[in-house]
């Protein structure tokens, strides 16, 4: 099956959130507390999304207030970090959504993301990826991740399932 049937089909799209929705890099300042940076254009992407009815949620590895804050501005309300098993976390969700895994969307950068990667109906992966992450990914988004990957991916899927046009037809009334 090709990568636009797969995408066809979603209903919840996940992001792993360093290294996908930031660039990856992790600032630390001199009192330890943790600076992140997030593309603003994945910001409306994610409210276009989930003003076309989709849900979405960040699933990661490292907890972080900032990744919650992010979140709660974009109106993310699945937003699951410390997490070990994403794969196992992403499997209680759908089953909490009552969705089943080929309507699931998961776009990850690393090892950890890959168990989750192989079992969602559409595995994207940003242009920054280990590179066999972007062996396995049915999609390689042409962006970096913090850089408009997510943005590129969501577009990816919108355009897909015919609601683009309509996501974006606001901003281009006079």
């Amino acid at each position: 099956m090709d990568s636009e049937a797969r995408a066809a089909r979603i209903k919840l799209a996940a992001f792993d959130s360093d290294g996908v929705m930031t660039d990856g890099r992790l600032h630390y300042t001199e009192d330890g507390s943790e600076i992140k940076t997030f593309n603003a254009q994945d910001g409306l992407g994610v409210k276009l999304m989930l003003r076309a009815g989709f849900e979405l949620a960040i699933v990661t590895g490292r907890h972080s207030n900032i990744v919650t804050a992010r979140a709660a501005d974009l109106g993310i309300t699945h937003v699951l970090q410390g997490v070990g098993d994403k794969q196992g976390a992403v499997a209680d969700l759908l089953d909490q959504l009552d969705l089943g895994w080929e309507q699931c969307a998961f776009m990850g950068d690393d090892l950890i993301d890959l168990p989750v990667m192989r079992r969602c109906g559409l595995a994207i992966a940003p242009a920054n990826a280990q590179p066999i992450v972007k062996e396995l990914a049915h999609v390689i988004t042409k962006a970096s991740g913090g850089h408009g990957a997510v943005r590129e991916a969501i577009e990816f899927i919108l355009a897909a399932q015919g609601k683009l046009a309509a996501a974006i037809a606001p901003y281009l009334e006079t």
